[in-house]
This record gives structure tokens, sequence and C-alpha cells, in this order.
């Protein structure tokens, strides 16, 4: 037992430290480096928690470990941090005017962008809220294919472990909880191809709810969930607090990619103080940023659990 611990604690130590390295030498923007910093912060508080229940007795399974795993590898993958030669990062400062700096690698995606463009049906701020779907919606599928590829590696394991499942309840229970996890991904990621669809073809409706893609796909899915009438009102009016709270992060995001180009030109001027002033409130935004990053990822975890019980309680 003690062998598997300082094993463990080994592993975790080289993960630290690889973080440390890859953090120094990454060229993100402000915006990407804040992103990675909430999702390294939410992973690292997800594993504590983990240790907690490990200390109690708790998680004999692994699959509270095995989750663990697959997050951080979606966090490597979502980054282009995984060591593949074809892994793309993500461009979070998304650009309005179409795929000349990313690209959606997806044909179908590729062919309805291209007819919105041109379709003369969408304002330029209109084409920039579509954009950003369209990039939530690419981020969503490659997060799937990670999270797929990373079940089935566990589940050939188990396949070449001398006792498989054999019947034993709490080994199907995990397998069935992962496929669960799968089969709520794939579900908006239908959900969502079908909105792109409508939306590219027909433009946006001017009494839509919602704006922002994350709400937008958490109202779609709550609608199909086993919610009474005055849940769903409840949760409409939860989801207009949450898309508020992600226009004040964007609102933070922008403000901290202007303060990083003004403070690129400040030190290039020589003017100490200038600099320093720059220096302290570009600082604060940083931080400011990834406070409300850590924000908006925990409600969206939070809304999304409810969610996918109601969906499980229809299949019940």
């Amino acid at each position: 037992m003690l062998g598997k611990t300082e094993s463990r604690r080994k592993r975790e130590q080289q993960r630290m430290r690889w973080i440390d390295r890859v953090m120094e030498t990454l060229h993100f923007s402000p915006i990407k480096m804040s992103e990675l910093n909430v999702d390294l912060k939410m992973q690292e508080k997800d594993e504590l928690n983990w240790k907690k229940m490990k200390a109690e007795g708790l998680d004999d399974d692994g699959e509270k470990e095995a989750k663990l795993i697959r997050n951080f590898n979606v966090i490597l993958a979502k980054y282009g941090l995984d060591g593949k030669k074809d892994a793309q990062l993500i461009n979070t400062n998304y650009i309005s005017d179409g795929t000349e700096n990313d690209v959606l690698d997806d044909p179908r995606l590729e062919k309805l962008w291209n007819k919105a463009k041109t379709s003369g049906k969408f304002s330029s701020e209109e084409l920039d809220k579509l954009w950003r779907e369209f990039k939530h919606h690419k981020e969503k599928v490659h997060e799937y294919n990670v999270l797929l590829e990373t079940v089935s590696r566990t589940e050939e394991s188990h396949k070449n472990v001398i006792s498989p499942l054999d019947g034993n309840p709490i080994k199907e229970e995990v397998l069935h909880s992962r496929h669960t996890e799968l089969k709520d991904k794939l579900r908006s990621i239908n959900q969502g191809f079908d909105r792109l669809r409508k939306v590219s073809h027909q433009g946006y409706d001017a009494d839509s709810e919602f704006e922002e893609p994350r709400v937008i796909d958490l109202w779609d899915m709550a609608k199909t969930a086993n919610f009474t009438q005055k849940e769903l009102d409840s949760f409409r009016e939860e989801l207009k607090h949450f898309e508020a709270k992600i226009e004040k992060h964007h609102h933070y995001q922008k403000q901290l990619e202007i303060s990083h180009q003004k403070l690129k030109h400040v030190e290039g001027t020589g003017d100490k103080e200038h600099l320093s002033r720059n220096k302290e409130k570009y600082a604060m935004l940083e931080e400011k940023t990834k406070e409300l990053g850590y924000k908006v990822k925990k409600h969206l975890q939070d809304l999304s659990t409810r969610i996918s019980r109601g969906l499980q309680h229809n299949e019940l």
C-alpha cells in the first residue's frame, strides 16, 4: 500500500513539474492562458476532493480517479498539450470574418458557415455570435472524441485483466456511468448541430431567449429533461443569471487583451512609472478574469449535472 502511495505521489510531482515547464514555454494569448489556469484550478480542486474521499475509504471501484484522469486528458487535448501532431489549439480570440486563421475541422460545419457568411441574413454582430456557436460546437466534438478514446482505452485494459467484469455490479455500474456521460455529450452535439443548421439557413430568431452558445445548449437539453413546468421556469431564470455572468467574463477577457496590448507597447517606451501602472492594471484584470472564469465553469458544471440527472430519469 505504501509503495502505491509513494508511486502516486511521484507521478503527481512529475505532473506538476511538467505543468510548470509547459506554462513557462507556452505562447498563448492572455485569454487562453487564463482559461488554461482555470481548467487546471478546477482539476486541482477535483483532485483534492477525491483525496478526501479516498481517505474516507470511498471510491473503492476507482471510478472517481478514472474520471479525474479522463478530465485531465481532455484538458491536455483541448490546449494541444497531449503531444499529438495533429492537435490544434482552440483559439479563444475568435476571428469574426471567417476561417482564415482557424478551421472548423468538419466539412459540414464549413459548408454551413460559408452559407451563413454569404447569405446576407446576418449583421456583423450576428456573424460574430454565430462564429462563437460554431467554435463552441467544434470544441464539444473534440472533447467528446477525447473522452471516447479515453473510455475505450480504459475498457480495453479491463478486458486484458484476468477477471474482467465477471458480473461484478460495481464495475458494471462504472461502465454504465461512463457510457451515460458519452451519451449525454453526443446528445448535446446532435442538438447543437441541428440548431446550427437551422440558424445558418433561417437567421437568428428575434425572440430568442438566449445568445450565449453554452446557455443555448443547456436550455435545449433542459427542455428534453424530466422537469416539471415549475422546475423548467426556475431553470430558465437561473440560465439568465448564468448568461449575465458569462457576459461579464467576456467583458473582462476583452479588457485583459487590451491591457496586454498596452503593456507590450509601454514596455518598448522605457517609461518605468507608466510601465509599473500598466503592470498593476494587467495583474488586476488577469486575476479578475481568472476568478470569473472559475465561477462560470463551476456554474456550468453544476447546471450540466442537474440536467444530466433529469435526462437519466427520462430513461428509467
